[in-house]
């Protein structure tokens, strides 16, 4: 009976809309079998379903998500669960792309849901839940112990972070080694013949806080390189709070001539910050950086880079989540990137 009124739903929707009685009259076929070929089902014919669903495509026939929910408990939706406050506009357009690239041959879409530094970022994620807006969440900025993550693990609900946590729990999630950046971008500075360097790491709290501040200190200690302190600011911190500090940082006699950077944005800030204190990049001073669009080079061809792709890191996720949904072990659904190597932009 449930099935029976959903279809009618989905046949009497909005004037204008392609319906399942539109697909029926194109292909001469009957509202029942269309719908059947719709989703794939085995007893239609593979020419048939191929006929359907490329009718449908072509004429942007939707199905009616509230009569797909009410007949198979699905929302057929993706949510991402963004910061709007701390995350860049290139970090959240290139990661909905990659989500986006994945579920496109899919029935599932995406929706973002904010929240902002006010809220607990518990909120969100419990509106998903409570509310059944999504089949699957993917959450950002994790933590080693991250109270979304247990909960939605305890809840049973699909997911997976960018990042790892460190709970001892088991759960899918899509991270960049930033321990291998960190470590590796000292030794390459070191091998330059910078002796004192410094770091500008990702907030504390954050899982790949520690990854990035372990890396870059076995690197000094395996190197015999002297660090400078430069934790009065993160990478969250604003552009002219960066250029300030580092401006400062370079005045002083025992500044430091390597710096490691763990985003593009705050490298702007960093060069700018430099260049107040009167010294010149890529002579007094040399700075690797992590970057997720490669423009950086455009900046100063001075700069060493390292890329971080966060179109890799949305469409890993939206396996993971997908994989999960259709029953794979969530500890099969586990990724992590490797640096490529610093890259040098000076030619």
């Amino acid at each position: 009976m449930d099935r029976r009124r959903t279809e009618k739903n989905d046949e009497t929707s909005a004037q204008g809309r392609p319906t399942l009685k539109t697909l029926a009259f194109m292909t001469g076929l009957g509202v029942t079998t269309v719908s059947r070929a719709l989703k794939d089902a085995p007893e239609i014919g593979a020419e048939t379903r191929r006929r359907v669903q490329l009718v449908a495509k072509q004429i942007g026939y939707r199905p009616n998500r509230a009569g797909v929910r009410l007949r198979t408990g699905k929302t057929n939706v993706i949510s991402l669960v963004l910061n709007t406050e701390h995350e860049l506009m290139s970090f959240v357009s290139d990661i909905i792309y990659g989500v986006t690239s994945v579920i496109a041959d899919t029935p599932y879409h995406l929706i973002v849901t904010p929240y902002s530094r006010s809220q607990d970022p518990m909120d969100p994620v419990r509106y998903l839940v409570e509310t059944g807006s999504a089949d699957g969440i993917i959450i950002s900025r994790t933590q080693p112990d991250d109270a979304r993550a247990r909960y939605l693990l305890e809840r049973g609900i699909p997911f997976a972070t960018h990042g790892r946590t460190d709970m001892g729990l088991v759960h899918p999630y899509h991270d960049f080694d930033n321990y291998a950046f960190a470590n590796e971008a000292a030794r390459y500075l070191a091998g330059m013949g910078r002796r004192r360097l410094a770091l500008l790491a990702p907030p504390v709290g954050l899982t790949y806080h520690g990854h990035t501040v372990n890396g870059f200190a076995d690197a000094l200690s395996e190197v015999g390189v002297s660090e400078v302190p430069f934790n009065t600011v993160t990478i969250d911190q604003s552009i002219e709070q960066i250029r300030t500090r580092t401006a400062q940082l370079m005045r002083r006699n025992d500044r430091p001539d390597g710096i490691v950077s763990s985003a593009a944005a705050s490298t702007l800030a960093i060069v700018a910050g430099i260049e107040d204190a009167g010294l010149e990049l890529g002579r007094d001073v040399d700075v690797v950086s992590k970057q997720s669009s490669e423009f950086l080079h455009l900046f100063r061809r001075e700069l060493f880079v390292v890329n971080e792709s966060f179109r890799l890191a949305g469409s890993e996720l939206a396996r993971s989540v997908l994989g999960w949904i259709g029953g794979a072990a969530p500890g099969s659904l586990q990724s992590l990137s490797k640096p490529s190597g610093v890259l040098p932009y000076r030619g």
